[in-house]
């Protein structure tokens, strides 16, 4: 299979109808390429252009070929890309971009996907200290970003708005465009091809050479759209995706690859606050563990940096460098994070999201969250559910084995091969308030599923949306490559980063106790979601009422592991009875050996 085709653009500010012009004339020359990819402004400079520029967002004028941006600031930006965020399509957890049109898609913050083979990664928008809702990213589309370079695997293309603080020609000024946190983010995720706006000129960068990686890194800095100098705009590229590359392809380097500009930045950046920190010692590789100074007035004890809190330990719980990590590893901290009180607030005595953050602004006592009156609702057994044994609604082709106390079926609209579902034969809201005896069974149940996916070299992924509205559980139970183990969590993380919330993580040495503290958790007047994954982490969420939690949430993260955003909803993923059948008796067939029912 051919490499895909891929054009690169810089800065448009507006100028579509002069970029699509040279764009369908150089696919006519030497095309056909599969995607337009666009770094720098995108949105007009000035409320002139608008008519031409809202031309081809309305259909009036054709984009053409799949064009991709991630410049989301402008003129004009606030109302196309809001309506974009309200469109019923671009719902859950896309990372392959947010449809604005026909052929135009926005890559909203960060993220990672595969186009063609091309493991992508992106920054949306530019760094700012302001909270703004578009033309900004956040330190949360920066930490996921962070969680993202752990993966494994060579990222193909890193497409960011600015340009990282070596990578601007020499002479270069500040108007050329550097970001001191994208030069931090290319040391760490190490893309193989670096794209980005550098406000003015055209720049190749000679590769260079990686820290503690083989493969080398090529940076692009393109110019703007109709730049009076006729520096080069668009730029043609056919890359061999890494994943399909052999070892000796990608250690191989030209005779031109020059050492990492980033080695000598944390020298540099040094120097130049050695004053500022003289009385910190804390190291630079330790930065990824905090993100703000603490307040003041907020007395702290323990070992570590009095004015700096361990985001990763009061967010999760632990800290990779225990008792050797410089900042504050506070468990009263821990404990407000647990009852829902926002990280920004207890650090800086203010949170700079305002009324669209999602969790407490002041210190809470123990129970307080609990205290305020919610409404309830007790479900009732009914004919019409889809999952009660009695039920003119139940689809019993689907069915696989059946206990005293719960069910396994397959997943109508499954995500992939094998997707089952456990569920409670008696008419329970969720799977973690039922008697001792049902929540034995479904311990068997997830057992035998266990070592029936490990015959496949597959582990299980099982969640669970216990809303305070649903009327009968099930528990979902998805099967992944055991390579993909050790991505789930932060997949997981990533996607509540996108939706402003974090989860308690707490890692358990068997699924018994995971499932006792799941229990204790759980509070009947809110809307619970958890995940339980194969290295033993729970992951957990208690939804506020007024929290937008997606109801397909699960679905939508593992779709994104698994690169099936096409099965993302289970309701486009129609299948026949006849089909149904099948895929059961041929499910039936292998568990017979595992079925604890038999």
């Amino acid at each position: 299979m051919a490499p895909p085709k891929i054009l690169l653009c810089g800065d448009i500010s507006g100028n579509l109808k002069q970029l699509f012009k040279r764009v369908v004339s150089v696919n006519k020359s030497a095309g056909p390429f599969d995607a337009l990819f666009c770094v720098g402004q995108f949105f007009p400079d000035s409320a002139d252009q608008l008519d031409e520029f809202t031309g081809y967002i309305e259909g009036r004028a054709e984009i053409p070929l799949p064009t991709y941006f991630i410049g989301d600031y402008g003129v004009g930006a606030t109302k196309f890309l809001l309506a974009a965020t309200k469109d019923s399509g671009n719902q859950g957890f896309k990372m392959d971009g947010l449809k604005v049109c026909s052929n135009l898609y926005w890559l909203k913050g960060s993220g990672k996907f595969t186009f063609h083979g091309l493991s992508v990664v992106y920054l949306s928008g530019l760094q700012s200290s302001d909270s703004q809702q578009f033309g900004t990213y956040s330190q949360d589309d920066v930490d996921a970003l962070r969680a993202i370079a752990e993966d494994p695997g060579i990222v193909d293309f890193g497409v960011t708005n600015k340009a990282g603080t070596s990578d601007v020609p020499p002479g270069a000024s500040e108007p050329f465009g550097t970001d001191s946190t994208v030069a931090e983010l290319a040391a760490e995720i190490k893309p193989r091809y670096h794209v980005a706006g550098t406000k003015g000129m055209f720049y190749a960068r000679e590769p260079y050479s990686n820290v503690d990686a083989v493969h080398v890194t090529r940076f692009i800095g393109l110019a703007p759209v109709g730049n009076r100098d006729k520096q080069k705009f668009l730029h043609a590229l056919s890359p061999t995706p890494a994943s399909t590359m052999s070892a000796l392809e990608i250690k191989t380097k030209s005779p031109n690859t020059t050492l990492s500009p980033y080695m000598y930045i944390k020298g540099t950046a040094n120097a130049k606050e050695g004053a500022k920190r003289s009385s910190d010692s804390v190291s630079d590789s330790d930065s990824q563990y905090w993100r703000y100074d603490v307040s003041q007035k907020r007395q702290k004890h323990g070992a570590g940096d009095g004015n700096r809190l361990c985001f990763k330990f009061v967010s999760s719980g632990s800290c990779p460098r225990g008792e050797t990590c410089n900042f504050q590893h506070d468990m009263d901290a821990r404990e407000q994070s647990l009852r829902g009180v926002c990280f920004d607030f207890m650090n800086k005595g203010k949170c700079e999201r305002g009324t669209d953050c999602k969790f407490k602004h002041s210190l809470q006592d123990e129970g307080e969250s609990n205290s305020h009156k919610r409404r309830t609702g007790n479900a009732t057994r009914s004919t019409e559910c889809w999952f009660c044994l009695s039920s003119s609604k139940i689809e019993s082709h689907l069915f696989i084995s059946l206990g005293e106390h719960y069910y396994c079926a397959l997943a109508k609209g499954p995500l992939v091969e094998d997707h089952v579902l456990l569920i409670p034969i008696g008419h329970s809201p969720n799977t973690l308030s039922l008697p001792s005896e049902c929540e034995m069974e479904l311990g068997k149940f997830q057992d035998s599923l266990k070592k029936f996916y490990k015959k496949q070299d597959k582990d299980v992924v099982f969640f669970e949306w216990a809303s305070k509205r649903s009327t009968h559980a099930n528990l979902q139970v998805v099967p992944i490559p055991s390579a993909k183990a050790a991505s789930v969590q932060k997949f997981f993380h990533l996607a509540a980063d996108r939706f402003k919330f974090k989860f308690t993580t707490t890692k358990f040495s068997n699924s018994s106790d995971g499932r006792k503290s799941l229990r204790t958790q759980f509070d009947r007047n809110f809307s619970f979601f958890y995940a339980e994954l194969p290295d033993g982490t729970v992951l957990s969420h208690l939804i506020e009422e007024s929290e937008n939690f997606l109801p397909q949430f699960g679905r939508e993260v593992m779709a994104g592991l698994l690169n099936k955003a096409n099965r993302a909803d289970w309701r486009r993923c129609t299948d026949s009875k006849e089909e149904e059948t099948n895929m059961v008796e041929k499910f039936k067939s292998r568990f017979e050996e595992f079925d604890p029912n038999n």
